[in-house]
Order: C-alpha cells, then sequence, then structure tokens
C-alpha cells in the first residue's frame, strides 16, 4: 500500500495529513501562534520552525511510520506560471519558490518543506495544480492596457478537484466536461472550466472579480488611483486591498458564521453587504457562462462559505437559471493531493517538470 505525507501551510496554520492508499488515516491542523511567527523577517525563514512542527505533528501518529512514506506532496506556492498537473519540485522550483520572486505567500514553504522531508527519505517530492496555475485563453489575458495581462491566480488546488468529482459523478471525464467553479473562502475565485482547463478567472488576490470576507473586488480605477496617491506605502495599499477589505471592512470581521448570527439578530446593515456579496458571486458565475458560451454540464459551490445555506441560497436565486447547482462544502485539498500523488506512484500519471 502506498504511504503519502500531504502538507498545505497557511497563513496561521499548517494542515498535515497521511494516505495510505485511498484511506486517511491521519489528520491535524497545527495552529501557530501569530506573536510567535512575526518572529521571522520571511515567510520562507519559518521554515525550520514549520519542519519541526510537521515532524512533531506526524509522530502523533503511529500508523505510518516516517520510513514506510512512498512520496510527499505538498500545496503549490507562488512561482512562475505553469500549466496544471503534478510537479516535480526541483531546484528550479525551489529557488523561485525561496526567493519569493513572484509574492510571499504560506503557500512558498509547501514545496520547500516538501522537498527536504522526501530528500532525507530518499522519495520524491511532489505539488499539484498551484495557486499560479495558468491555462488561460490567449483571449482572456487582454487587460485593456498593452502593458499589462490579466493574470490567472486563483484556488486551482479544490476548484480542480471538485470539478473532477462532479465529473465523475456525471458518468463523464473532467477532460470532456465544462463547468463553472465558485471557490467561496477568505478569498473568491470563479473559474471557467473547459474540458479540463481553466479557460478564464478572476485573480483572487489582488485583481478583479468579487469582494470577499477579507479582500476587495472590482474598483473603480479612479478609486484606486486615489487611494495610491493617499499617502500610504505600497505595502500599505496592498494590504488595504487583501486583508482589511471586503465583508471585514463594512462589518469588522470576516466569519460568515458571526456575520449569520448578527443577521439572524435583525442586523439590517449585515444582511445588506452579506447579499452584496452574494450578488457579486452571481454575476461573476454569470460572466463565466459567457466564457462558455452557456455549455455548462453543472455550476459547482464550494469553499467554507459554501455550508452557509443562505449564501448558497442567494447565489442559487440568481444563477440556477444558467445549469444546474451542485454544492461541495469545505475545500477538498488534502484528499487531492494525496489523489494525485497516488496516481504518479501507480504509473497513472507522469510527474512534469518545472
Amino acid at each position: 500500500m502506498e504511504n503519502v505525507l500531504v502538507i498545505n501551510p497557511g497563513s496561521t496554520s499548517t494542515k498535515l495529513a497521511v494516505y495510505s492508499g485511498e484511506r486517511q488515516v491521519y489528520e491535524t491542523t497545527i495552529r501557530h501562534d501569530v506573536s510567535e511567527l512575526e518572529q521571522y523577517a520571511s515567510i520562507i525563514d519559518q521554515f525550520a520552525f514549520r519542519k519541526q512542527a510537521i515532524l512533531n505533528g506526524f509522530h502523533q501518529q503511529t500508523e505510518v511510520r516516517l520510513e514506510d512514506l512512498n512520496a510527499v506532496i505538498g500545496r503549490g506556492g507562488l512561482m512562475k506560471p505553469i500549466k496544471g498537473g503534478v510537479y516535480l519540485v526541483n531546484d528550479h522550483m525551489l529557488e523561485d519558490l525561496r526567493t519569493a520572486s513572484r509574492g510571499q505567500h504560506a503557500s512558498n514553504l509547501g514545496g520547500v518543506l516538501t522537498r527536504e522531508i522526501a530528500d532525507q527519505l530518499g522519495i520524491p517530492a511532489l505539488t499539484a495544480d498551484p495557486v499560479i496555475t495558468d491555462e488561460l485563453d490567449d483571449i482572456a489575458r487582454v487587460s485593456g492596457v498593452p502593458q499589462y495581462q490579466r493574470a490567472s491566480l486563483y484556488h486551482a488546488l479544490n476548484q480542480k478537484a471538485v470539478a473532477r468529482r462532479a465529473a465523475t459523478d456525471l458518468g463523464k471525464t473532467y477532460e470532456t466536461s465544462n463547468f463553472v467553479v465558485a471557490h467561496l473562502g477568505g478569498g473568491i475565485s470563479v473559474g471557467a472550466h473547459r474540458q479540463g482547463r481553466v479557460v478564464d478567472t478572476n485573480s483572487a488576490l489582488l485583481g478583479d472579480g468579487p469582494f470577499s470576507p477579507e479582500r476587495a473586488g472590482k474598483l473603480a480605477l479612479s478609486s484606486m488611483i486615489d487611494l495610491c496617491f493617499s499617502g500610504l506605502s505600497k505595502d500599505e495599499v496592498r494590504r488595504a486591498l487583501t486583508v482589511n477589505a471586503g465583508m471585514s471592512a463594512y462589518l469588522g470581521t470576516n466569519s460568515g458564521i458571526e456575520v449569520g448570527q448578527r443577521i439572524d439578530a435583525g442586523d439590517r446593515q449585515a444582511a445588506f453587504i452579506y447579499e452584496a456579496m452574494a450578488y457579486n458571486i452571481a454575476k461573476e458565475i454569470g460572466q463565466m457562462a459567457t466564457v462558455l458560451k452557456g455549455e455548462i454540464d453543472q455550476i459547482l459551490l464550494t469553499g467554507g462559505l459554501a455550508y452557509d445555506d443562505r449564501m448558497v441560497g442567494m447565489i442559487r436565486e440568481r444563477v440556477e437559471f444558467l445549469a444546474e447547482i451542485r454544492v461541495f462544502p469545505g475545500e477538498l485539498e488534502m484528499t487531492a493531493l494525496a489523489e494525485r500523488a497516488l496516481a504518479v506512484l501507480r504509473g497513472e500519471i507522469q510527474p512534469q517538470v518545472y
């Protein structure tokens, strides 16, 4: 039986899972104290600290020994744009992740930690469908300003995982299906999946699309110019749009659960902003439907907010005329990573070279 270690670093946590074949034998979320993380000048400087936390977490389970692992796979980070798929974590990838030449993000640690542990054991180090997965049609890149192209930065791993699962349920393959997939989390991304490729998507970190619990969506260019010349530094502007924006800027919280409780208690402002977020998500789904020319097998809703029947209902009433809607609440990232590693170990797919 093939044994796989899965590593998924987040901003203040590290998710860890162990699989023996398709069976998950262990999963834990290691929480990191923010004050402890603040001791490090950059995310990559957290490497030794996070590695020790992973090893400590791994040894909490006893079913699979470290020496029994056959592969380690981690969440992919910010590196040069690549097609979707499974990749070996090679030296070129390590260099891009360590230098953070394309941006600081906790997921950058995924490949570095994966390679370190795998090298010690003499087994493959892998990553799959990272956030910078880029399969956009050329026409989707045109921004209106020749110096800049629209970028692909979205929840590729989870979007593709739920799309594969939905295709299987339909008796089809991902490569023969069309979906609009909306990942509804702290950031929100909506992708047009056409026969195995995400041919258009909003940039979920800084770009376009709906506002989210933490991030700004589309802004009028005049407002953006005013913000950039308001006396804030570049880093302060970035933080204002990615951490202190969206629902939390209006309501003082990024928690959909808390907002729901406030709505139930009669908070009209909370109800209005929450509906506005659903309205913007529905508009983005409609845009991606036009990308697919209305040829949609299903609309798939996933991510943490997909647990909320209120949010799902508000989106449904605006877009259900387009296609059948299916809900995959939460995220399938850990399982998706394990499945991709198993496919490599079993020779079903060949890992690509970065």
